[in-house]
């Protein structure tokens, strides 16, 4: 086997180990019900800083943020895609506890396709005739679940949205994926910090609850590993893989997501909300067969 091939498979085995454990958050985050969702994103966010500012000092040394902070448009972005990625972050955790499990798995399966709808409408795209079909059948999904499933879909929109416009400004903004996820949280660092010293100081923290070392505290801290691994799995795998290979398998996580929802947290899906998840994946499928067929017809044009 060539070191390339070796190399190929690496990327491609950490990409699905990414959305593997992305499409089992449900699970750990349903095991830390206890505990208020806010402060669960609280934890999420100053773990993961520790672990990814200090993989960076090891990397790049201490000063890592000073390039990216230096030039104030790129500051300023990342600033806005940190919110974005808490507000996300926020809703995702709040839903997976409340029991809007398979909810939360719709709003990620909408998320290429508004993706795609981000691209024309903002960055100037063109759509091919399959795209704009995928487009128009799983809006019709979401119209559907919209006067059907007895409330309007707001966290699975709200989701896709607030990861949309994520990534949109990270496109935008570029810079690599992990100095940009430290900057990221870095500004929410601070802030996380002092709204769990308060929940600590007024009674209501639930760290140090049970003391130090119960399998509460343990989850928390390892939040953090859980929200940055993926993140830097996922940015190691892009380099070393097509993108379009990228494209496919991110269907693994809301796939796992549903499952979860449906057959191990027993929430309800009964045949409405079945019609119109139908056309939400009928659209998926138009979608990414239309991108399969476009990266093979590449690969044959191309020449040896």
């Amino acid at each position: 086997m060539s070191p390339a091939a070796s190399l190929d498979r690496r990327g491609l085995w950490t990409a699905a180990a990414s959305f593997v454990l992305w499409g089992l958050m449900p699970l750990y985050w349903h095991a830390l019900k206890a505990v208020p969702s806010l402060q669960i994103v609280l934890h999420r966010v100053v773990w993961s800083t520790l672990l990814v500012a200090g993989w960076l000092c090891w990397k790049q040394g201490a000063q890592w943020w000073r390039p990216l902070l230096s030039r104030p448009r790129v500051a300023l972005l990342l600033l806005l895609s940190g919110s974005l990625i808490a507000f996300n972050w926020s809703l995702y955790i709040w839903a997976v506890n409340a029991g809007h499990v398979v909810e939360t798995s719709l709003g990620y399966f909408i998320n290429p396709l508004l993706n795609v709808v981000l691209g024309v409408l903002l960055l100037r795209e063109r759509l091919t005739p399959a795209q704009w079909l995928a487009a128009a059948v799983a809006t019709i999904g979401v119209l559907w679940l919209t006067f059907n499933y007895g409330s309007f879909p707001w966290i699975a929109l709200a989701l896709a949205a607030s990861f949309g416009l994520y990534g949109l400004v990270r496109k935008v903004v570029a810079v690599d994926s992990i100095p940009g996820l430290g900057v990221e949280s870095l500004y929410l660092f601070l802030p996380a910090i002092a709204l769990l010293v308060w929940s600590e100081a007024t009674g209501s923290g639930q760290f140090f609850a049970g003391g130090w070392g119960t399998g509460m505290d343990v989850l928390l801290v390892l939040a953090g590993a859980l929200t940055a691994l993926p993140l830097i799995g996922f940015a190691y795998a892009v380099r070393r893989i097509p993108y379009s290979i990228v494209g496919l398998m991110q269907y693994i996580a809301p796939t796992l997501q549903f499952l979860i929802g449906v057959f191990v947290l027993h929430e309800a899906f009964d045949r409405d909300r079945l019609i119109g998840f139908v056309f939400i994946w009928v659209g998926l499928a138009i979608f990414a067969g239309e991108g399969w067929w476009r990266s093979r017809r590449r690969i044959v044009a191309e020449p040896a």
